[in-house]
């Protein structure tokens, strides 16, 4: 493409996010959910972050990059890439501009994929979201963190910042295509102390470790009910009737 062509496509990149951020979606939605941000000061400005948060809604992955101002990438369904017509692409310049890396969740090898994907928005100084339960919470508890967040954290040295979404699930409720105005809270906390971790556990034990002090801090700014199980599992006990 060439210095220029870069360039452009730089600028142009950027206008568009400040268009989605201060006119078409931010402001919006923050006068629909009340959006109120607590703990800001934690979020570094620049440099590899990674945002560890619980799950509600779809919506957690616009409202997390409002409230910290800056560009979170998450990962989404390559489906949100393959649309057609004004639809379609309205739909693939959303998620282009936010930030959406496209997996193809059919690949077996996915899970490995959106590891190494993370560590690159990372390790290119990104901001790169995680839902350490794997899915949606299917009960509102806060359930058992995968352990992929603390391998993420550990390979890069990226800071490791838990975050709470509030009422989220209430705007737009599990199974629902509609959006109901509703009070919703962010709250940033302090950093997960890695280096601290590493220091007293080593290999599997550190992974656990890791993810569990994580999840303690989720816990403790959403003030949700804890799980021991992982929520996928919860998903299908409750699918099968169990």
């Amino acid at each position: 493409m060439g210095l220029r062509g870069d360039a452009l496509a730089g600028f142009e990149d950027r206008a568009s996010r400040w268009m989605m951020r201060h006119v078409l979606i931010g402001p919006p939605l923050s006068l629909a959910t009340r959006l109120s941000v607590e703990g800001r000061r934690h979020v570094p400005r620049s440099g590899a972050l990674i945002v560890a948060s619980n799950h509600l809604s779809f919506i957690d992955s616009i409202v997390i990059p409002l409230a910290s101002g800056r560009q979170v990438h998450f990962l989404g369904k390559a489906e949100y890439f393959q649309g057609h017509g004004l639809r379609g692409g309205l739909v693939r310049w959303f998620h282009a501009t936010a930030g959406t890396i496209p997996v193809d969740r059919s690949d077996p090898r996915a899970a490995m994929k959106s590891l190494e994907l993370g560590e690159e928005v990372l390790r290119e100084g990104g901001a790169f979201g995680v839902y350490p339960e794997g899915t949606r919470s299917p009960d509102g508890r806060l359930h058992k963190g995968r352990t992929g967040v603390a391998r993420m954290a550990i390979a890069t040295g990226a800071t490791l910042l838990p975050c709470a979404v509030i009422g989220t699930d209430k705007v737009q409720p599990a199974g629902s295509n509609g959006f109901h105005p509703a009070k919703v809270t962010v709250r940033f906390g302090p950093p997960v102390d890695v280096e601290g971790l590493s220091r007293q556990y080593s290999k599997g034990a550190l992974l656990r470790a890791v993810t569990d002090a994580t999840m303690d801090a989720i816990a403790e700014l959403s003030g949700q009910e804890r799980s021991d199980q992982y929520a996928s599992d919860v998903k299908a006990a409750l699918a099968a009737g169990r």
